[in-house]
C-alpha cells in the first residue's frame, strides 16, 4: 500500500518522498520507525532519525519517556585451520569485510582459541582446509579433538557456517569441513548458511560465501551498530594480492640448470625467475605458484582421438569465455588427473551405462582414478557424445603448482629461486610425467616467461635472531626453504644456532647445494650439518636415522628452545621424522609415547614445530 495526497494529510511532494523511503525499508526497519515516531511525539521536541550511529530504540506508545538504548550486536567468532595459508587468507579477508560493515568480530587460529570460550559463542564461522587423507591441518587438530571430545559444550542458541577448502582428487574431499559442520549441528547450533565445499580453484566460491554470510547476518533481527563516530571501521592490512591465479605475473626465466650429477636417478633443476616490477616481497618459507601448461603431445593425442579441430573456438566456462580448443586443453583445463566428480559428469555426458554402473563401487573408483588421465578415460569408455563446448562440464581448471622458494628476497632483490625435481614414471602401460616439473625441465629456457604469483605461508615462518636455535630437516628438494633461510641469515650477518639435516640417494650426484652448505659451515651461518645418502651403503640411511644417532644433542637443542622445521614428502619422510623425534623425547627425556606426542603438540602451538609437507 502507498500513500496518496487524497487519503492522507500529506501533500503530493511529501507523499512521494515517504513512498520512496518506505519502498527501501525492511519489515524490521518499518517496525523500528513506527516506534520511533510514537516516542518522538510523546517526547515533545522534534528529533532527527539517527543514521548509522548507535540505534536508539524508542519505547512504545503510553510509556513515560523514550529512553535511548543501544542494541547489542551478536558477537562473531571466525576460526581457521590452515596448512598452506589458503584458509587463513580467506578467514582474514572475511574478518576484514565484516569489520568494514561494523560487525563485532574476533579472528583466531584454531589452536590459539581458548576452548572454554566456545560455550559463550554466538555466531561461529569456520574456514578450514583438509590435510592428507581427510585429516585436520596441524593447527586445527587440538580444536577438532576438543569438539569431538566429551568436554564439548551444548551450543543451542549459537549459529554457524563452514567454508571447507579441499581438492577433489583426494578421496576425502573437504572432510575436515564436513566433520566440523556435522559436529556443530550435533552440539545444537543452527546453520546460518549451508556448508560450502571448495575445490583447489577456491577464490570465487569463497568470495561468494563471504558476501552471502554478510547479507545473511545483515538480515537478522539484531542489527549491527557503530558505537560512536570515533569507532571507525578497522582496515585489515591483509588483502587480495595484486597478482593471483586470475591475474598472474609474467616472470622471465633467468636461469634453468640441472643440479644433480651425471648418473643420478633424479633430475633436479634450479630455476631463477625475475620478479622485477612485481611490487611485493616474499619471506623464507613462502612459496611461488606457477600456472603450468599440459604436454603438447598429450593435447594432440586427445584432439586426434576425438577427431576435433584444434583451432575451433569453444566456451571454457559458464560465463562464455572463449579460446581455441588447443589453447583450452593446453593451459586452461586439467587433463592429467581424474576425480570422482569428473567420472560422474562424464558418465552423464558420455551416456555410458557401464561407467554409470561402475560409479556405485567406491573401491573401483578409488583404484581407477589413481594414475590415470583423460586419455585413459576416453580410451576405456569411448564416446561420440562429448562435444568440445561440453568440456567445461567435465573438466576443472588446471591447478597452479606450488614450489617452496629457495632464495632470500633480501639477498636476491627482484628474483625468486625454486628447486624442482622432474617427475617421470610409468603407469597403466604408459609413460607419465609431472605437468609442471617436466615442463620446466624440458620446455622452458632462459628468456621464456612463466605465469606466476607469490603465495604467503604464515604457517612456516622462521625466527631471525641469534638467540633461537633452529633445526632444519629437509631431504631432497625439501632443502629449498632452508637454503632461503640460510641466505637470509647470511645477509643479516647472523651466525650460529642452526642445524641442518639433509638426505638424498648418492653423495656424488645428489648433494644439492653442496658448495653453498660448505661455505655456510665455514663462515658460521650454519653451525652444524648432518647428511645421509641412502644408496651409498648396503643398509639405507635416512634423515630420521641421523636424528636418532644424535638424540642427546637433539634433545639438548629442544630443551634450549630450538624450533624444528620439516620440509618434504609427507607420506613417508615426515611421518618417520616425527616418530624419530618422539623416540628422542622417550629416550632422552624419559617421556611416554603419549607425553611425547603432547609435548610436540605444545611445540606446534608455540610455533616451534612447523612443517611444510606435500
Amino acid at each position: 500500500m502507498s500513500l496518496s495526497s487524497t487519503n492522507s494529510p500529506f501533500n503530493d511532494e511529501q507523499a512521494q518522498l515517504i513512498n520512496q523511503a518506505l519502498s527501501t525499508l525492511s519489515n524490521d526497519q518499518k517496525l523500528w520507525l513506527s516506534g520511533y515516531l510514537t516516542a518522538n511525539m510523546q517526547g515533545g521536541a522534534a528529533r532527527t532519525v539517527p543514521a548509522s550511529g548507535a540505534v536508539q530504540v524508542p519505547e512504545a506508545a503510553g510509556a513515560q519517556a523514550a529512553q535511548p538504548q543501544v542494541v547489542e550486536p551478536r558477537k562473531i567468532t571466525v576460526l581457521f585451520g590452515s596448512e598452506s595459508g589458503n584458509a587463513q587468507w580467506v578467514a582474514e579477508l572475511l574478518e576484514s569485510k565484516l569489520k568494514e560493515k561494523d560487525f563485532d568480530v574476533t579472528l583466531s587460529e584454531m589452536d590459539q582459541y581458548k576452548t572454554k570460550d566456545l560455550k559463550k559463542v554466538e555466531d561461529l564461522l569456520i574456514v578450514t582446509s583438509t590435510h592428507g587423507e581427510g585429516d585436520p591441518p596441524d593447527n586445527a587438530v587440538t580444536f577438532y579433538d576438543f569438539l569431538y571430545g566429551r568436554k564439548a559444550p551444548n551450543l543451542e542458541g549459537a549459529r554457524f557456517s563452514v567454508l571447507a577448502l579441499g581438492d577433489q582428487s583426494y578421496e576425502f574431499f573437504c572432510q575436515t569441513g564436513k566433520d566440523f559442520d556435522a559436529r556443530l549441528e550435533e552440539l545444537g547450533a543452527d546453520r546460518i548458511l549451508p556448508r560450502v565445499d571448495c575445490d583447489i580453484d577456491f577464490e570465487e566460491l569463497a568470495n561468494e560465501w563471504i558476501d552471502n554470510i554478510i547479507n545473511e547476518l545483515g538480515d537478522q533481527e539484531v542489527k549491527q551498530v557503530v558505537q560512536d563516530a570515533q569507532n571507525e571501521p578497522i582496515q585489515n592490512d591483509v588483502a587480495a594480492p595484486v597478482y593471483s591465479r586470475t591475474n598472474p605475473f609474467e616472470a622471465e626465466v633467468l636461469e634453468n640448470e640441472k643440479i644433480t650429477g651425471r648418473g643420478s636417478n633424479k633430475e633436479v633443476r634450479h630455476l631463477e625467475l625475475s620478479l622485477e616490477g612485481y611490487g611485493d616481497e616474499y619471506a623464507p618459507g613462502d612459496s611461488i605458484n606457477i600456472l603450468p601448461e599440459n604436454d603438447p603431445e598429450l593435447v594432440n593425442e586427445l584432439i586426434d582421438m576425438l577427431d576435433w579441430d584444434s583451432e575451433q573456438e569453444i566456451e571454457v566456462d559458464t560465463q562464455g569465455t572463449k579460446m581455441t580448443l588447443s589453447d583450452a586443453l593446453t593451459s586452461y583445463f586439467e587433463i592429467t588427473k581424474l576425480t570422482k566428480p569428473l567420472l560422474e559428469s562424464a558418465a552423464q555426458i558420455f551416456d555410458n551405462e557401464e561407467l554409470m554402473d561402475r560409479l556405485s563401487d567406491n573401491a573401483w573408483v578409488k583404484e581407477y582414478v589413481y594414475g590415470r588421465d583423460l586419455l585413459d578415460l576416453l580410451d576405456d569408455f569411448p564416446t561420440e557424445s562429448l562435444q568440445p563446448d561440453q568440456l567445461h562440464q567435465v573438466l576443472r581448471k588446471i591447478p597452479a603448482r606450488s614450489y617452496s622458494i629457495s632464495s632470500s628476497n633480501q639477498a636476491n632483490p627482484d628474483e625468486v629461486h625454486i628447486t624442482v625435481c622432474a617427475v617421470r614414471y610409468e603407469a597403466h602401460d604408459r609413460d607419465r610425467s609431472g605437468v609442471c616439473s617436466v615442463q620446466l625441465a624440458e620446455r622452458v629456457e632462459p628468456g621464456d616467461k612463466l605465469k606466476v604469483y607469490l603465495k604467503k605461508n604464515p604457517n612456516f615462518k622462521f625466527p631471525f635472531d641469534e638467540t633461537t636455535p633452529v633445526i632444519m630437516i629437509g631431504p631432497g628438494t625439501g632443502i629449498a626453504p632452508f637454503r632461503a633461510v640460510l641466505q637470509e641469515r647470511e645477509e643479516l650477518d647472523l651466525t650460529g644456532k642452526t642445524w641442518l639435516f639433509f638426505g638424498n640417494q648418492h653423495f656424488t650426484t645428489d648433494f644439492l647445494y653442496q658448495t653453498e652448505i660448505k661455505d655456510w659451515l665455514d663462515n658460521g651461518v650454519l653451525e652444524k650439518a648432518d647428511v645421509a645418502f641412502s644408496r651409498d651403503q648396503e643398509e639405507k640411511r635416512y634423515v630420521q636415522h641421523l636424528i636418532d644417532e644424535n638424540s642427546e644433542e637433539f634433545y639438548d637443542w629442544l630443551r634450549n628452545g630450538a624450533a624444528v622445521y620439516v620440509c618434504g614428502d609427507e607420506k613417508n619422510m615426515a611421518k618417520d621424522v616425527h616418530q624419530a623425534i618422539v623416540h628422542v623425547l622417550e629416550k632422552e627425556g624419559g617421556l611416554t609415547e603419549e607425553e611425547s606426542e603432547n609435548y610436540l603438540a605444545e611445540l606446534k602451538k608455540e610455533k616451534r614445530y612447523q612443517r611444510d609437507v606435500y
